[in-house]
């Protein structure tokens, strides 16, 4: 089956010709150039399929809702392809982002797996307390950061 790009090109294209079509009949009595006929008829193609696509709600774009889970206790030495590996397990991963040591640029030992929402609480309940490489992991839903206008200014200013 053809990406959504393919069926806009190829959409615009034959309104383009149709367009370049209608403008030679309509206008014989005038003389409109062949490249003018087709550029008017791409414009006409163009905003007819901008306005269709715009105007029907896409399947292929649909919003899985997600959430971020708090990961602790990590190996120093697993990275976010592991970690990524055993939450696949059990549901559809976004994204792992292990932090590191701004001044050493180790690892940490934790990090936050964003996953389907549907998929969070089995990983929650597989994974917490899990022997992997040889540390017992902690998993849990992580909590929102929150940042007020106080703390902002202060951590602005060092």
């Amino acid at each position: 089956m053809k990406s959504s790009s393919q069926k806009s090109f190829l959409i615009t294209f034959i309104l383009a010709i149709i367009g370049f079509i209608v403008m030679q009949l309509l206008f014989s009595s005038i003389q409109v150039s062949a490249p003018l006929a087709l550029a008017v008829g791409i414009l006409i193609g163009g905003f007819t399929v901008t306005l269709a696509s715009s105007s029907q709600p896409s399947s292929d774009k649909a919003e899985v809702a997600t959430k971020t889970l708090y990961v602790g206790n990590l190996p120093y030495k697993a990275n976010e392809g592991v970690v990524r590996e055993l939450f696949a397990q059990q549901g559809q991963v976004f994204s792992v982002r292990l932090l590191k040591d701004k001044n050493t640029g180790k690892r940490r030992g934790f990090g936050f797996v964003e996953m389907a929402e549907k998929d969070a609480d089995k990983a929650i309940s597989q994974l917490n307390d899990l022997e992997f490489q040889q540390r017992t992991l902690k998993v849990r839903a992580a909590k929102q950061k929150q940042f007020n206008d106080e703390e902002e200014s202060t951590s602005n200013l060092g």
